[in-house]
């Protein structure tokens, strides 16, 4: 046990500039205090002594501020950074040179007795406020932002922030990268919301050039209609209304020709059987007119 509080020591000092010596540790970080408490207190858990075990986990919440169940299994260095407002819950799981920070809940979303709790894998790293619930697995070297709420499993080497939480980036392979605090890189985090207001930007700034040059074509050539292809004459659209006249203006109307007045119904004149009549008429008055 003695060689696990040293290796969480170092692990502290390893992962947090603030800290001088190991002594300074031993007497002023709460989280090294918590995980100490925890792993007597887990120890009595496993014999047995389950009041005993809570009641220490209990006094370690009071002087502390974190509360980790007597049921739950811490790995080596592991480090607990600020420590207030830290809760792991009975089934939880958390693995080697994992690091919490400030409000993370390892926390359970069923009623049975089974496994209802989350698990680490090694090298984790959860920001402060994070949420981790249900019994999902956070793969090896995986990092959570600050605030998010997981609430599915977590691949190995990624990054996942927001409400749920969501992948945002994926550590590259072969590459060891430095600690990172709070498991947020603070340069060029690809943000998805970010990249979707960068795409909305980018169509906004193209229709707005697509319409100051078609503003700039309509003033080059101010008798174009609108949506004529260029190079051919102005064609005004044809209007038709419901009074002949007035759609033609004054027009004049031509007179009207013989024919025209032969088709009328009631002429004799211009009536065959008008013409026979007028024959036998002057035959019986003897040919007179």
């Amino acid at each position: 046990m003695f060689a696990r509080l040293k290796e969480d020591m170092d692990a502290i000092l390893a992962r947090d500039p603030a800290a001088r010596s190991r002594l300074e540790v031993f007497l002023c970080y709460p989280g090294f205090h918590a995980i100490a408490t925890h792993r007597a207190s887990h120890w009595l858990w496993g014999k047995g002594f389950r009041l005993t075990a809570r009641f220490f986990s209990h006094l370690a919440k009071v002087f502390t501020g974190v509360e980790i169940h007597p049921g739950a299994t811490i790995g080596r260095r592991v480090f607990i950074d600020h420590a207030t407002g830290v809760v792991i819950g009975e089934t939880a799981e958390v693995g080697d040179d994992v690091t919490l920070y400030q409000g993370v809940t390892l926390g359970g979303t069923s009623l049975h007795k089974g496994k209802r709790h989350p698990t680490l894998g090694d090298g984790v790293i959860v920001g402060s406020g994070a949420q981790i619930l249900g019994p999902h697995t956070v793969g090896e070297g995986a990092r959570i932002g600050a605030n998010a709420v997981v609430l599915d499993e977590v691949p190995p080497g990624v990054t996942v922030v927001g409400i749920p939480a969501r992948m945002v980036m994926r550590k590259p392979k072969g590459i060891e990268e430095d600690f990172c605090a709070y498991g947020v890189p603070t340069e060029h985090l690809p943000d998805p919301v970010v990249r979707t207001m960068d795409a909305l930007r980018g169509q906004i700034s193209a229709l707005m050039d697509r319409v100051e040059t078609l503003e700039k074509e309509r003033e080059a050539s101010p008798g174009a209609v609108p949506g004529a292809a260029p190079g051919r004459g102005q064609r005004l659209p044809h209007v038709v209304s419901g009074s002949g006249d007035a759609a033609t203006g004054a027009e004049e109307r031509e007179p009207r020709t013989g024919v025209e007045d032969a088709s009328v119904p009631g002429s004799d004149a211009a009536s065959p059987v008008g013409e026979r009549d007028e024959d036998e008429r002057r035959a019986a008055s003897g040919g007179q007119a």
